[in-house]
């Protein structure tokens, strides 16, 4: 395994340590139902058509998606038998120019939290103790990872946009995003170790960078954070009716 230096442009270094295409980890889904997209009726609903009906679902992404939730665009829905719910469906995958996207961002920390525990996650390799939401100023960190007289305070965001092969996020503006990112600045200006991680929810990037256009604030908050010396990193995954698995490291371009 080597490591390089990437120079997006002439002030902003950005490190990044490359693994070979394999998979670092997978969830296995459980069984989906096909369908077709109709609407989206507010943030977090949305109504897809199975077997010629109209059906209420969950969307478990907060995210605009719009070039993603079009009308009759092929998804995937998985199925609950839980009265409790507001809806027996969440809406799991999409199919988009022929590219299977995962839509569901609670997924990416499932993912991180199981490759940090097994020691997968190359970067973070070292930490025996993963904790989970642990609260860091005035916000609620994904990770906490401690090692031998080492902590690191991570955070995960789920990216669903891809432009060009250039993986983007945010979508729309996130003021809980950007407050994420100067915790995790302020931490590391206090000598703490922390790092932001984007799990790109298909296999069809080949970099990322932040999305200047739908949130000028965040993008600038992410590269102050690099500045400051968080390490900023992106994996794409590979994605499949029956499983996610983060497979691929790519770049990080901050410009």
């Amino acid at each position: 395994m080597g490591a390089s230096t990437i120079f997006s442009c002439s002030i902003v270094p950005v490190l990044a340590i490359f693994v070979p295409s394999r998979i670092i980890n997978c969830v296995i889904l459980p069984p989906l139902i096909t369908g077709r997209f109709v609407r989206r009726d507010n943030r977090f609903r949305v109504t897809v058509e199975i077997d010629g009906h109209p059906i209420a679902a969950h969307l478990p992404n907060s995210g605009r998606l719009v070039e993603l939730l079009t009308p009759g665009r092929p998804c995937w829905l998985a199925e609950f038998d839980n009265p409790r719910r507001k809806t027996r469906f969440d809406l799991k995958l999409v199919r988009y120019a022929g590219v299977l996207i995962s839509v569901d961002a609670r997924l990416p920390n499932s993912l991180c939290a199981e490759a940090l525990t097994a020691g997968r996650l190359e970067p973070f390799v070292g930490y025996s103790d993963v904790e989970r939401e642990v609260r860091l100023g005035g916000s609620r960190l994904d990770f906490r990872l401690t090692g031998p007289g080492d902590v690191c305070w991570m955070e995960v965001k789920s990216v669903t946009l891809v432009e060009r092969g250039v993986a983007r996020f945010p979508d729309a503006p996130t003021a809980r995003g950007t407050r994420h990112v100067e915790e995790v600045t302020a931490a590391v200006r206090r000598g703490e170790r922390a790092a932001i991680v984007f799990v790109i929810q298909r296999p069809d990037a080949v970099r990322f960078s932040p999305h200047d256009q739908a949130d000028p604030v965040f993008s600038a908050a992410l590269r102050d954070a690099a500045w400051a010396g968080v390490s900023v990193y992106a994996w794409t995954c590979r994605v499949s009716r029956r499983a996610i698995a983060i497979t691929e490291q790519v770049p990080v371009e901050l410009p």
